[in-house]
């Protein structure tokens, strides 16, 4: 099988040939650029100190090459915007270092400044004449946003403020997804994975904006929550609004790239914690799936398209609604969290969700495991996700700086082996 027919397959509860492989096609199913480089020496792809490409710099994840997925087995591509979270395209490569000492290759606008405390700052579109919008700690490994939130005048709170980053699609965007789109199935038999942007209501990695040089409206993490239940009519027309201008743009992106792509990432907006859901059913159902709704309700209309959910945590009690609302695939399927048992999941939601995730943990096994440790539960989750298809492989959530290569090697090793059993 061509890995769009193994994929397809997934999509389509099928069992293929094999379980297909998700490695780097989105900014929650890839790699931090460290681990990356690591695995690339492990693998013998690289002599000492090539550098790996930064593709996403807010998280620092490396560049799945097409050298290394074809070492792997990668069975999907991932299409996204020309432009990354600091609002810069990724062209201009530069050399750069990691605070671990990794060689890797940055776009020429990763345009940083070092402060006194040795954190590193980052800018929206490389603009040193505005406030920074990331800060990377010391010997940190990636960027946390700044708040940029100037003092709230709830008298003359205005929706279209929080709608500074959505609008009509430009023709430079469409012809970059399409450009994109054409370039992947004409030179690959890869399944895609597109994130055409502009249907994430609320997600809280977008609320600060970190790629506009001026963001207005309510743009505090905390003030954003709050503001969920404090201004739920507030934010409920900001969604509101949102979702007519998501629409209108996913027909023109459609018209541009056709149903050229198996599926498409909806939404990256967080609902779980390790220990529950920290929003309740009911204001879930209230606030979001209304426009979940309408925009899988348009998608299934109208393209051929699988819809993605991204949701962290604890989500078991919210997943009848995600079902409910429209959503084709569940990601990143945190089974360390709170009753997120993968048996209990896949008797309970196989026949309705594929699972895209939930390979191994991230937080522990993987990092902190043997390689033993990892190959047995890789095994385990391809056995119960795997059954009757509808699983397409990735570990839970982007694989961390300082995992030990050898527990990645392990990991791909026992992808690789399942598959010829």
């Amino acid at each position: 099988m061509t890995s769009r027919e193994r994929v397809h397959y997934a999509l389509t509860h099928r069992e293929g040939d094999r379980i297909p492989l998700d490695l780097g096609a989105s900014a929650v199913t890839g790699m931090h650029v460290n681990a990356v480089y690591a695995l690339r020496q492990a693998l013998g792809l690289d002599a000492p100190g090539t550098p790996v490409k930064v593709v996403e710099p807010y998280q620092m994840l490396g560049e799945i090459a097409p050298d290394l997925q074809g070492a792997l087995g990668v069975d999907v591509a991932g299409v996204g915007g020309a432009r990354n979270f600091f609002g810069f395209e990724s062209k201009g490569w530069k050399p750069w270092t990691t605070f671990q000492g990794t060689p890797v290759l940055v776009p020429g606008a990763f345009n940083t400044e070092i402060e006194t405390s040795g954190d590193l700052l980052q800018y929206p579109e490389g603009d040193h004449s505005v406030p920074a919008s990331g800060r990377m700690p010391k010997d940190g490994w990636y960027h946390d946003s700044i708040v940029r939130q100037p003092p709230i005048d709830d008298a003359n709170l205005d929706p279209m403020d929080n709608l500074q980053e959505f609008g009509p699609i430009s023709e430079g965007d469409l012809a970059h997804f399409k450009r994109e789109v054409e370039h992947i199935r004409s030179t690959t038999d890869k399944a895609i994975l597109a994130n055409f942007g502009g249907t994430a209501f609320g997600d809280i990695a977008l609320v600060p904006a970190p790629w506009l040089k001026h963001p207005r409206g309510i743009r505090d993490i905390a003030e954003w929550y709050m503001s969920t239940v404090a201004r739920r009519d507030y934010v409920y027309k900001v969604f509101e609004l949102q979702c007519e201008i998501a629409l209108q743009n996913l027909q023109k992106i459609h018209d541009a790239v056709g149903n050229n792509v198996e599926a498409v990432f909806i939404t990256g907006t967080d609902f779980g914690t390790q220990h529950g859901p920290f929003i309740s059913v009911n204001s879930y159902c209230d606030l979001y799936q209304p426009f979940h709704r309408a925009v899988n309700h348009w998608v299934h209309k109208n393209t051929t398209w699988k819809t993605f959910i991204h949701s962290c945590g604890s989500v078991r009690a919210l997943i009848p609604d995600f079902v409910d609302a429209g959503f084709d695939i569940l990601n990143p399927v945190q089974c360390s969290a709170a009753d997120m048992d993968p048996s209990e999941l896949k008797q309970a939601f196989g026949r309705n969700l594929v699972f895209w995730g939930g390979g191994v943990d991230t937080q522990k096994t993987l990092p902190f495991g043997t390689p033993d440790d990892v190959r047995q539960e890789v095994r385990e989750r391809l056995a119960i996700f795997g059954k009757g298809g509808g699983f397409v492989f990735n570990t839970v959530h982007n694989v961390q700086s300082g995992t030990p290569p050898e527990n990645l090697v392990a990991l791909y090793e026992a992808v690789r082996d399942h598959a010829v059993l």
